[in-house]
């Protein structure tokens, strides 16, 4: 049994019942993986960019529509509210401490692939290459790449992005819709599935909710039009059996933009809840991001 974080606001409600209904229709017994997918006549295989079942690329913006006071602000110490701890993480997150991260170049552990896309912040999806998508945050100046190409993992010392192996998941036949989203074309939809392992350890929260290098994150994404305007849906699963006691999971949504006119990457900052810095007397920065 999962557990949510759900706690939402009225404008949650509408976009976060679309996100659980396509997922709930879209998940791998519906679908069959485009992965490999041999050309017709034998030719060679189309690339990933070729197969894929629709365009995740351009500037996007999150949506803050749930879970706004863990999202928007750095929560108060000791407070892992529904992430699903066991004891020793528990323990870690209450011996959280943001004066020591900073003074250890530690800052960036909230920005580590367990976090990143539930910040506020702006995406760039470009392709790298015809078998790699690269996912730029403007927050913390983060750089993801998905490897649709069957890369193994190089070895070496894990990064905060940790090592993504993507594939595309189309739907075998059109799905019916409602009137309201329409439907898409045929051979087209789906979701992006990506499988993410050997990160860094950081946190799943601003005030230190740890996860470990021994975790992993089964994200799905899809994009969907809704009156003109298109909205990318992530629903991620995360787990990680050294702190966590079941698996943890999230929703987060973003909207395309028209272009990078409001792009304004910014470096990870030291993350200081109020708590903390009334208790301390230390001016925290800007905690926007």
């Amino acid at each position: 049994m999962t557990r949510n974080r759900i706690f939402q606001n009225r404008a949650a409600s509408y976009l976060a019942a679309v996100c659980v209904l396509l997922f709930a229709l879209g998940v791998p017994g519906g679908t069959r993986s485009a992965f490999g997918q041999a050309a017709p006549g034998g030719a060679s295989p189309q690339s990933a960019k070729q197969r894929a079942g629709f365009d995740v690329t351009g500037y996007w913006v999150s949506i803050v529509d749930e879970d706004w006071m863990w999202r928007m602000m750095t929560p108060a110490k000791g407070d892992y509210t529904d992430v699903p701890l066991n004891a020793e993480g528990k323990r870690v997150t209450k011996m959280w401490d943001p004066v020591k991260d900073q003074a250890e170049g530690n800052e960036c552990k909230a920005y580590g692939v367990g976090n990143i896309m539930r910040l506020p912040e702006r995406l760039h999806i470009t392709w790298v290459d015809d078998n790699t998508l690269q996912i730029e945050t403007d927050a913390g100046m983060q750089k993801r790449l998905l490897h649709f190409d069957g890369s193994k993992w190089p070895g070496g010392t894990p990064e905060l992005q940790g090592f993504s192996v993507a594939n595309w998941e189309k739907l075998a036949q059109r799905r019916p819709t409602s009137a309201a989203f329409g439907g898409p074309e045929p051979g087209k939809g789906g979701n992006l599935h990506v499988v993410t392992t050997h990160m860094a350890p950081g946190y799943l929260s601003k005030n230190g909710v740890p996860y470990s290098g021994d975790a992993t994150m089964d994200e799905r994404l899809r994009v969907i039009d809704y009156k003109g305007t298109d909205y990318l849906i992530l629903r991620s699963i995360f787990e990680d059996p050294k702190y966590l006691s079941e698996t943890f999971t999230l929703s987060s949504q973003f909207q395309r933009e028209p272009d990078g006119s409001k792009w304004d990457p910014a470096p990870c900052r030291p993350l200081w809840p109020l708590s903390l810095r009334i208790a301390t007397g230390r001016q925290g920065p800007n905690e926007s991001q």
